[in-house]
């Protein structure tokens, strides 16, 4: 299948092995991050993907990879994967498009200051190095502005990478130390022997191992219910556009309260409306909405409301099969939605207003990712207590491909049972879903 975006391609393995360590279920950042961290300690490892190798949210991203503006219980962990992402071209061997460029938040009003001040006293808290800008500090730091701007929040030690690039070099470089590595291969399910896990059954035959870890995406809520574990997630959908033309512009990625911007390796740009994804309607929109609601309240102006033909499609899709059952990962191999391009056209002229080169924009090609959101947008990243042998990594909420490498790192930390990166305890699924936690 043609993908609205382009990825580097990769050839997934042709034999399935018989026996592994750990079965890691999905070929994005994180999963192929905890394959990668795994394999370099001598753990054998296969990584089962239903379709291409970061062909979803990986790869659809803006390419940021941004310590500043993340919830106080992501920072360390944020820190922690920029000095990774600052290794990322040696480790691969491979050009993963990663460059120490800093990230800027425009400010135009007192409330935009007033949110990011508050942040920048968090960060500082962590030690991270960020600045409050003045206004003329700004625009001398991005020169190009048509004014306005009354200050900003800059952290100098962010950078950017190339989603259709990394995701792809990190898989190499871990079926380089050892990973199998298989593609359009869906997981349906996992065995049990004694209380725990004691095999993954894809569509290709069975793998048997002792430990399996779910980084499945915007999936991995339906995979853990045909298990019979309700983790709470929901979907969003964001749009981007590829746009080229442009000249005089930093290479550094911006971000003001109605558009986004980040210069490619190619020398384009990649440009977003920020604040305004769409969040469909689905049959679990009503399961899980009095968990939903309290973020709902805080971030309802960046969502839009839709009601389609989601709805329906979720509702008729099977929750519970049999492991020798055809199941929706091989019907659905990628989602590839159609993008929101009243989004970009708006992205774009705001974009003109703030910096006039973007009015000489021409757009290239548009896409749109799926995100998966856990109530506190905060990811699970956890052992699962009650189906021993068990992990998750998921509920990413849209900032999987910057904190990915710490994420792919801990998980494996976990999985291990030795030292970790950063301390877990804030993203262990205790806080979602208390009975989960209690061992079998």
């Amino acid at each position: 299948m043609s993908l609205s975006i382009p990825v580097s391609p990769f050839q997934g393995d042709a034999e399935l092995p018989a026996h592994v360590d750990v079965v890691v279920i999905g070929g994005g950042i994180i999963g192929i991050n905890t394959a990668l961290s795994l394999a370099e300690r001598g753990v054998s490892v296969a990584v089962v993907e239903k379709g291409v190798i970061g062909g979803e949210q990986s790869a659809r991203n803006w390419g940021w990879t941004r310590q500043m503006g993340r919830d106080p219980a992501e920072i360390p962990l944020t820190m922690a994967s920029l000095r990774l992402w600052s290794q990322m071209n040696e480790r691969t061997g491979d050009e993963t498009g990663w460059r120490r460029t800093g990230i800027t938040y425009l400010c135009y009003n007192k409330r935009d200051m007033d949110i990011w001040g508050g942040w920048y006293e968090k960060g500082k808290a962590y030690g991270l190095n960020s600045e409050m800008l003045t206004g003329p500090q700004t625009e001398a730091l991005l020169p190009g502005s048509s004014g306005g701007l009354i200050g900003g929040l800059h952290t100098p030690s962010d950078g950017r990478a190339e989603p259709a690039l990394a995701t792809v070099a990190m898989a190499n470089a871990a079926r380089r130390v050892g990973a199998h590595i298989l593609t359009q291969c869906a997981a349906r399910g996992v065995e049990r022997s004694a209380g725990r896990i004691s095999a993954v059954v894809t569509e290709r035959g069975r793998i048997t191992c002792s430990s399996v870890v779910l980084a499945g995406g915007v999936w991995s809520r339906l995979f853990a219910g045909n298990m019979g574990i309700d983790f709470p997630q929901l979907k969003v959908m964001g749009t981007v556009a590829r746009v080229t033309g442009i000249e005089g512009i930093s290479d550094m990625p911006v971000g003001a309260g109605d558009f986004a911007y980040r210069k490619r390796l190619d020398g384009d740009y990649s440009v977003a409306l920020r604040n305004a994804n769409i969040a469909n309607i689905v049959p679990d929109s009503f399961r899980l909405f009095f968990e939903y609601m309290p973020s709902f309240v805080q971030t309802w102006r960046e969502l839009k409301l839709r009601v389609g033909k989601s709805f329906v499609d979720e509702l008729v899709m099977p929750k519970r099969w049999a492991l020798d059952e055809k199941t929706a990962f091989e019907t659905i191999r990628t989602l590839d939605p159609l993008p929101t391009k009243s989004f970009n056209r708006k992205a774009l002229a705001n974009l003109a207003r703030a910096y006039p080169a973007f009015a000489k924009a021409q757009v290239v090609n548009e896409w749109a990712g799926v995100m998966d959101v856990t109530p506190d947008a905060v990811p699970v990243i956890s052992d699962v207590p009650s189906t021993p042998g068990f992990f998750i990594a998921s509920g990413f909420s849209g900032h999987g491909f910057g904190i990915g490498p710490a994420a792919g790192h801990l998980m494996a930390d976990i999985v291990m049972g030795g030292d970790k990166l950063v301390d877990p305890a804030p993203f262990n699924i205790s806080r979602l879903r208390p009975k989960l936690a209690i061992a079998a």
